[in-house]
């Protein structure tokens, strides 16, 4: 019997749904390896393998088999997708365009040496990032860059708008993921991007008015406000709209600062300076890697008072979604100083959910953990933190 792979959904899913793989037609006890690899839209490969063992009828379901070894042990369905890793140093998988999906390669090769093995069977599969009927919709509106998703049908829909970090440009591939769970979700660039400013160092939140005010009045969108979610800066921008705009009813904040950081943010006649830092208190790990965690001032006393953003005056319900072992900032330090203020200003103490050994990127299921990445604002590579497994269980959980 020739051995066959056997994937559901067969041929192609959305990114963030669990994929089922199962190999039949092998020997009984068989050992093999399995392999999987991907490319990116810029050409980097990412790979990884684990070693698995048939049961007595020649079969190996992932969901009930325990990998071996390899690029992670015991029961990941899952793995193959979450445990890859860049053949690139400091190379973080990013989907640009969500019109394409990324083409996984999975083979199986006979004994436990994933360069060696003679291959047994050999199946493709697309993970897209739109799901079926989920509209793309550029948004070029006065001053607002974006892109829109929406949920197959007439509506209205929840609206959100979708906020990354300090790497720029516009990152859709949330937002159209979002986007097939019925949520309207607008993608908003802020730098880095068409005709918006090159850096962080002066930001206004009119601009981040304007696109809340369209998202707001579009006809598809469900009143009488709009959710907010963000990751790094996005997250200390949404904390920011949420304290200084209406019409924000909800936010998550994803390892986000309750401090202005990487330059002013100005509003009207208020302004908000960046928070201190000192760069002599960068870390070199003992992998050569540079640690940033200790280089912003925290706590929060003196002059750093006034880059506090004031979130007691927010009616926003939040949700902080932490990784414990956070190394671009203190985000767990951050999310406990947000909701003493919210409860000094008797708001409604906000859910704060940490997560153990997981770092600064949590990002949609099944996205491989990063050790470190570049980091524009200090222009260096830096670690993230965390741990490749307990960083993938978080990321499911907080999806």
């Amino acid at each position: 019997m020739v051995p066959t792979v056997s994937l559901e959904p067969a041929g192609r899913s959305c990114w963030d749904e669990p994929l089922s793989i199962a190999v039949r037609g092998l020997a009984p006890e068989q050992p093999v390896t399995l392999r999987a690899a991907l490319r990116d839209e810029k050409g980097a490969l990412f790979r990884a393998h684990a070693r698995y063992r048939a049961d007595a009828h020649g079969e190996l379901d992932l969901a009930c088999a325990p990998a071996l070894g390899g690029s992670f042990t015991g029961l990941e369905s899952m793995g193959l997708l979450w445990a890859m890793e860049p053949d690139q140093s400091f190379w973080r998988l990013v989907k640009r365009d969500v019109q394409t999906p990324f083409v996984v390669e999975l083979e199986v090769l006979d004994g436990h040496e994933p360069d060696g093995g003679q291959r047994l069977a050999h199946a493709v599969h697309e993970r897209h990032f739109m799901a079926p009927g989920v509209r793309r919709v550029p948004v070029r509106e006065g001053r607002v860059r974006a892109t829109l998703f929406l949920p197959p049908g007439p509506g209205p829909f929840p609206g959100i708008i979708d906020l990354f970090g300090i790497g720029g440009g516009l990152l859709e591939y949330r937002a159209s993921l979002l986007a097939g769970k019925g949520f309207a979700v607008m993608a908003l660039a802020y730098f880095k991007y068409d005709d918006l400013p090159k850096d962080v160092d002066i930001l206004h939140l009119e601009y981040f008015e304007e696109a809340v005010n369209y998202l707001l009045s579009h006809p598809q969108v469900k009143g009488p406000g709009i959710g907010l979610l963000g990751t790094s800066k996005g997250a200390q921008l949404c904390l920011a709209m949420a304290s200084f705009l209406k019409g924000i009813m909800a936010a998550v904040i994803i390892n986000g600062s309750v401090v202005n950081v990487a330059g002013t943010l100005y509003y009207k006649e208020e302004s908000l300076p960046p928070l201190g830092k000192n760069l002599e208190r960068i870390r070199v790990t003992k992998d050569g890697f540079k640690d940033i965690i200790d280089v912003l001032n925290v706590p929060l006393e003196g002059p750093d008072q006034k880059s506090m953003i004031p979130v007691g005056r927010s009616d926003t319900t939040f949700l902080f979604l932490v990784g414990q072992d956070d190394h671009n900032w203190k985000s767990e330090f951050y999310a406990r100083e947000a909701s003493k203020c919210l409860q000094a200003h008797g708001k409604e103490k906000p859910q704060i959910i940490c997560y153990p050994k997981t770092g600064h990127n949590i990002e949609p299921p099944y996205f491989p953990w990063s050790k470190a990445a570049p980091h524009s604002h200090f222009d260096m590579p830096v670690i993230l933190g965390g741990e490749p497994r307990a960083h993938a269980v978080a990321q499911v959980d907080a999806w």
